[in-house]
């Protein structure tokens, strides 16, 4: 009975030690994952995915490393821009391991060694710039902060994908003060506006009053175009209609008892006029013959033979004599 219970446990212990170099020699590595093997404290080898077995012993797992993109938040801190102005930056910084032995013999401690250099290197770009191009300048912020981790990180075996600033935030008054100013800055647009309008409208108003007044001074002008051809052709017409009495005139005297009718015409025409002289004027000065009718009628067919062609001598007319 002694003898069954010694080796039950004997095979007891054998079990256990074979299931200790089974755990210690048979290792799976999942997926994106790789191990960094040593044998007897040296480096051995690094194991990616998949079943491997280990010298029971001699070989140990010392880093496990996965192969994924990871992100690192980086803590809030108070940065300085160049005007002198404290703000808090926050970030997060985005990774990948690609060389596993160079992450696990080439710094300790990998994400804490990014963690303070971002935060470093974050103080140093805010530094560069004024508070109104912080939150302009984001995107170059981040690219820089990228390029000096990445610069840094390469001879750890770690890739800095990309970083992404999360908030700028400044202190109170100077958030008091950028409110003010962006407030002053809109009721500036506003009032910019609104005179622009204005001016719109004067102008829009003046080049109105300018087409209109052309407008104007053209139909103006065709008016008097038109007036003025309008009275040519009435003096053509009246000249011409003149021209052809006359011509007819002259005609009729040609005839037979022309210059009868042309002697009764012109003592008609004397009288009529001596009496509205005489009825316009209370004062007059006249030729003594002036009541002479004969005399007048015959002084004028001597001006009208002479015009006709008839005598050239002018007759003897007596020198006039005045009286009231």
């Amino acid at each position: 009975m002694e003898l069954m219970s010694g080796a039950l446990v004997g095979l007891v212990l054998l079990s256990i030690f074979v299931l200790v170099i089974v755990a210690k020699t048979a290792v799976v590595v999942p997926q994106q994952a790789a191990y960094v093997v040593e044998r007897v404290g040296k480096f051995a080898g690094t194991i990616n995915a998949g079943f491997h077995i280990l010298i029971p012993f001699v070989d140990v797992i010392r880093y496990r490393h996965t192969l994924k993109e990871q992100s690192v938040d980086i803590p809030a801190q108070v940065c300085i821009t160049r005007d002198n102005v404290q703000v808090g930056v926050d970030g997060v910084l985005y990774l990948k391991v690609l060389n596993p032995e160079r992450a696990s013999y080439g710094i300790s401690d990998y994400m804490f060694a990014i963690s303070q250099l971002a935060q470093t290197t974050l103080r140093s770009e805010v530094g560069k710039i004024d508070l109104d191009k912080t939150f302009e300048e984001r995107t170059n912020i981040n690219t820089q902060v990228v390029t000096e981790l990445d610069k840094a990180s390469e001879p750890w075996g770690v890739k800095v994908l990309r970083y992404e600033v999360k908030s700028i935030t400044p202190p109170q008054d100077v958030l008091a003060a950028m409110e003010k100013q962006m407030r002053a800055e809109r009721e500036k647009r506003a009032v910019i506006l609104t005179s622009e309008g204005v001016r719109d409208a004067a102008i829009n108003t003046a080049e109105g009053d300018k087409q209109q007044a052309i407008k104007a001074s053209e139909a103006q002008r065709q008016r008097q175009i038109n007036e003025a051809e309008g009275q040519a052709s009435a003096i053509l017409a009246v000249a011409a209609a003149t021209a052809e009495g006359l011509r007819r005139v002259a005609e009729a005297i040609k005839l037979d008892g022309g210059t009868e009718a042309v002697q009764l015409r012109v003592a008609e025409q004397y009288i009529s006029q001596f009496g509205k002289l005489v009825e316009g004027s209370t004062n007059l000065i006249l030729p003594a013959n002036v009541a002479d009718v004969g005399s007048m009628v015959a002084l004028a067919m001597n001006v009208f033979k002479q015009q006709g062609g008839g005598d050239s001598t002018p007759p003897a007319v007596p020198p006039p004599t005045y009286r009231r």
